[in-house]
């Protein structure tokens, strides 16, 4: 969440910098403004996967030991 809203954050300032700006550097922000949000999406979809306790050499739970049988 919080890279998500430090890159909204550069658009707008792109958005920003490109109403003041001149020449190739309006350019850039205005291309920053539109290409932003796509790297926004990846970047903030971007976790390490959990990992699962799949890797235990010892058998499973009988469902009754559970039940109080």
């Amino acid at each position: 969440m919080r890279k998500y809203l430090i890159a909204m954050s550069i658009r707008t300032a792109c958005f920003a910098g490109a109403a003041f700006s001149t020449g190739w550097l309006r350019w850039a922000m205005v291309a920053g403004a539109v290409f932003l949000p796509y790297f926004a999406v990846v970047i903030a979809n971007a976790v390490k996967p959990r990992a699962l306790n799949v890797a235990t050499n010892q058998p499973p739970v009988s469902p009754r030991r559970h039940l109080g049988g």
